[in-house]
């Protein structure tokens, strides 16, 4: 049950992977797009092939008008691959500085250090959307992203209710941090325990079950969204996985399961 004063409407079509619909109010944010078919591999070097092993449920073609993208880093094919990229052009799109360097020129990509927050009017409606810090891969950026309008309305303790994505991030301390600016309502969390293989052995760099409930506890949200955790070669941790440690860790009843390819009310 969302908040009192909470206004607004807020459901997730989830696409595959970290890919889903963000409808609010009627406008369409889409995270990290990905829709490459079953089977397609990318070799990353090192020893790293990534590898789909499901065809995202939506393809381009099925998808209602995008108003913006939330592109936590565009540096990795199953964050962004190419035919993702086609949704880029003349549209609203918020990633890290060096990701808008590097799609540049593309005039509408903006670039977000880590608590950046900036104004941005979508389809009639003004929403602040602020980066928040992550820890993926050694020597890359990425981001994740809050989000608050004025119809989310203000908690109880007079913080902004807000809709948090965390983007590929392990658990890291500066999380905490998010409470003290804002009241998450909904937290959809990047899972799956992924490894990636570097000199030194594997490293793990998208949160498992364990940190994404500490994570949801730390941060006092209201509901936690579980995503990115099928499809891939490289995740370790799965859904009858979660719903173990979710258990475990007395959060379950707060969780919001998505199916793939239907639009899930969450608020």
């Amino acid at each position: 049950m969302a908040p009192v004063n909470f206004k607004s409407s807020f459901s997730i079509t989830h696409i595959g992977t970290a890919t889903a619909i963000f409808e609010i109010d009627g406008v369409n944010l889409l995270t990290d797009p990905f829709f490459s078919p079953a089977g397609t591999s990318w070799d990353m070097g090192g020893g790293n092939v990534l590898q789909n092993v499901e065809t995202p449920a939506l393809g381009l073609e099925n998808l209602p008008p995008i108003d913006a993208i939330l592109l936590s880093h565009e540096d990795h094919p199953d964050n962004l691959d190419e035919l993702g990229r086609r949704l880029l052009d003349g549209r609203h799109v918020f990633t890290t500085i060096d990701g808008a360097k590097n799609l540049a020129p593309r005039p509408a990509v903006r670039g977000l250090k880590p608590w950046e927050t900036i104004s941005v009017l979508l389809s009639g409606k003004q929403f602040e959307i602020t980066a928040t810090p992550c820890q993926h891969l050694p020597g890359g950026e990425c981001t994740g992203f809050i989000m608050t309008t004025k119809d989310f309305g203000v908690s109880n303790d007079g913080k902004p209710n807000a809709i948090y994505f965390t983007g590929d991030t392990v658990y890291i301390d500066e999380l905490a941090k998010i409470p003290e600016k804002f009241h998450i309502v909904a937290a959809v969390m990047n899972l799956g325990a992924a490894f990636a293989s570097l000199p030194d052995g594997p490293f793990q760099i998208t949160m498992d079950g364990k940190q994404g409930a500490r994570l949801f506890q730390i941060i006092n949200a209201d509901y936690l969204v579980p995503m990115h955790y099928e499809s891939w070669g490289h995740f370790t941790q799965f859904g009858k996985d979660l719903v173990k440690v979710f258990k475990e860790e007395g959060i379950f009843e707060k969780v919001c399961w998505l199916d793939p390819g239907k639009c899930v009310q969450i608020l």
